[in-house]
Order: C-alpha cells, then structure tokens, then sequence
C-alpha cells in the first residue's frame, strides 16, 4: 500500500498545457475568503470508495486524483483534474482555510459536484457525481460552509 502523503494521487491528475482531455475543469464560486488552498478530489462513483482513504484506493488499483491550488486573490477559480478514461466520476473540493491537509468542520468550506443539499452528513456518491467525456468536461461546483451547528449550506450573500 502507499503511504498517504499529501501529494498522492497530484500527478496523475496533472493536466498539460492545451490538455486534449480526458480532464475535468472544475470551476469553483461562493468561496468564504481569498486564503488557504483548494483540494479537489476525484473517486470512483460507489459509495464504498467515494471519500475513502486515498492510499487505500490507489493501493487497491481504483482511480483517486488530486489537483490543489492556492487559493488567487482575485477572480475566478479553476482547477483541472486529467481522469484516467472518460467515465462516471465523483468529486469533491475541499477549501481549506489554513492551507492544511485536513478539513476542520468548524473553519473549511467543502462542495461536490451537482450541488447537493448539504445537511448532516455527506452526500451519496451518485449526488457527488459527473460524467466526463472524452474531451474536457466543465463543471461548477459551489462551496458550503458550516451554518448552524450541524450543517452545511452555501454563504448567504
């Protein structure tokens, strides 16, 4: 099994300049502040696999990708995760508010793809999930943060 190092699973997901695909663009809206860095994760789209333990998954040969980004002082946020084959994928992005590798439930923003209802607990990988074509595909994924004491939601602005 590998070790679980913040950089498993980068380079897989590197795109290259004029990446022909297959890639997923996320584009990534509500964010809380400008600070910290993104983390946007891809999984296969079952719920056994989907946020498991990403030395656990390449360990067992299934698709994890990572692509991180600081986060820009301004303008708009992408990141580009190069998949494997085209195929059902799920996603998850995490902002991580003190440029860590955790997420903290009381201070970080997190969002999937298709926007799922966030309450409390996480969505079910097909609520988390993008087809991705062979070329590249573009989704929107907006943030959520903690609101209330239990749940999530996207800021109120």
């Amino acid at each position: 099994m590998p070790p679980s190092t913040p950089a498993l699973g980068t380079a897989a997901a590197r795109c290259r300049l004029h990446e022909p695909g297959p890639a997923l663009i996320v584009d990534v809206d509500g964010l809380k502040d400008r600070v910290g860095i993104l983390r946007a994760e891809l999984y296969p789209a079952r719920d056994g696999d989907f946020l498991a333990d990403d030395n656990v998954l390449v360990g067992q040969g299934k698709t994890f990708r990572r692509a991180v980004l600081a986060v820009p002082a301004t303008g708009p946020v992408s990141l580009c995760l190069r998949v494997p084959e085209p195929g059902t994928y799920a996603l998850s992005v995490v902002h991580a508010r003190d440029g860590g590798h955790g997420f903290s439930l009381l201070h970080d923003g997190i969002g999937f793809a298709g926007n799922p209802k966030l309450g409390h607990s996480k969505p079910h990988a097909d609520q988390a999930s993008i087809v991705v074509h062979a070329g590249l595909t573009t989704t929107h994924v907006v943030m959520n943060y903690r609101n209330g004491l239990f749940s999530f939601g996207p800021l109120k602005r």
